[in-house]
């Protein structure tokens, strides 16, 4: 059996309504929408040695979930592309090797929309999206994941905000030095000082806040501070799955009270296989374009042994339906978006890579709203908060 086919096999074992949910009707609708994401995980995989965004790739092979060709194939017209910086030590040192890594990756942003000039295009305000999409090119926004690589110094946020960014969150999965992680012991019981110049700063230059992996205190204070809404990049309910990561309903409420967005992620639904033998596999599958025809049988070979076993997923499309469904009912559609966690994690059996984003468009349809509200969680709410941020950026200058 050849390896494109074997592929295919394993994929159509993990996922066999894949697409028999989506009628011709759904597709054409999801085709005419403006489908942003508001995190995608890819600037990592520019990175890897061999892996080329303009390829189409398969997740079952390397376990990545967009390239340029599954975007076109999943009608996704773009997103925020992250600028995501590991968290290291609060010491000049960190902060310098930090901010050199962040500025890299920014780079490696640039050069892909560079590469891919004539399918490609930087946003920066919200009517730069449906311009862009009308012009038959993807949608590039840009954030930061872990606003760490700034160290004490906020003026980065300028230089940041220079090369494009729109989108920041001040903390990812430990404390900083700007705010309590959700999945840390709490040290600042919510944002330091400096974060709360952090937040002061976002709102001058109107970049959005993004409240993802920020602990409930965290959280909290940016909500009181911040003077236009905020969002959650990357978020989903806790009363689906009781993780710190994941909001409860009365924050949800809050949040959607201030004018704000969560967007739904499909992490955090279930426990996944964190063993041993499953991270093995993983690190072989980072490495598959590197490997020889015979070293990527072996690798396909082991890796269906170990699904047979052990499944390397426990969350399922219904499951992330689910929870979106659930966030809809508790905030109202004019809150709700759409951050699936793309190469960060992220993904579902039935919904491996973007390629089957149609069927959450389906499935909105058949849930009963709107081609307004979906218009409205598939990007028009996320950019509608953008737009506030930037109007109250503008009215401040001039105000000074």
């Amino acid at each position: 059996m050849g390896l494109r086919c074997l592929a295919w096999v394993l994929l159509l074992a993990a996922a066999p309504a894949l697409a028999q949910d989506v009628s011709p009707g759904d597709r054409l609708l999801h085709e005419q929408l403006l489908v942003l994401d508001t995190h995608l995980d890819t600037p990592l995989l520019l990175e890897r040695p061999g892996w080329v965004f303009g390829d189409y790739h398969h997740y079952e092979w390397d376990l990545s979930q967009i390239d340029l060709p599954r975007m076109e194939e999943g009608g996704m017209d773009g997103g925020f592309f992250a600028i995501y910086t590991p968290q290291g030590p609060l010491t000049p040192d960190g902060y310098r090797k930090a901010r050199d890594a962040a500025l890299l990756r920014a780079m490696a942003i640039q050069r892909m929309v560079a590469t891919y000039a004539d399918k490609m295009a930087f946003a920066t305000t919200p009517g730069d999206a449906a311009r862009i999409a009308a012009g038959g090119k993807r949608v590039v926004y840009q954030s930061i994941e872990n606003s760490y690589p700034l160290g004490t110094d906020l003026s980065l946020l300028d230089t940041f905000y220079r090369l494009g960014v729109r989108l920041a969150g001040p903390v990812h999965s430990k404390n900083n030095q700007f705010a309590d992680s959700a999945t840390d012991k709490p040290h600042w019981h919510g944002l330091s000082k400096l974060g709360r110049a952090w937040v002061a700063r976002m709102n001058a230059l109107g970049m959005v806040i993004d409240g993802s992996h920020s602990s409930d205190d965290t959280f909290d204070q940016m909500l009181a501070l911040s003077k236009v809404p905020i969002i959650l990049s990357h978020s989903g309910p806790r009363a689906m799955f009781d993780h710190p990561r994941n909001l409860d309903d009365a924050r949800m409420r809050k949040l959607a009270a201030t004018g704000g967005v969560m967007q739904i992620n499909s992490v955090y639904l279930a426990k996944g296989d964190t063993s041993e033998e499953r991270s093995r596999i993983s690190e072989r599958q980072t490495k598959f374009a590197m490997l020889s025809p015979d070293e990527q049988r072996k690798l396909m070979t082991d890796k269906a042994a170990l699904d047979a076993t052990h499944a390397p997923k426990s969350v399922t499309f219904d499951m992330f339906m689910k929870s979106l469904l659930y966030a809809i009912q508790v905030m109202g559609v004019d809150h709700i978006g759409i951050g699936a966690d793309w190469d960060g994690g992220g993904g579902a059996i039935g919904m491996q890579d973007v390629t089957a984003l149609p069927r959450i468009t389906a499935g909105l349809k058949r849930a009963g709203y709107s081609e307004a509200d979906i218009r409205k969680i598939w990007g028009g709410n996320v950019l509608r908060v953008l737009g506030q941020a930037q109007d109250y950026a503008a009215k401040a200058k001039e105000q000074r």
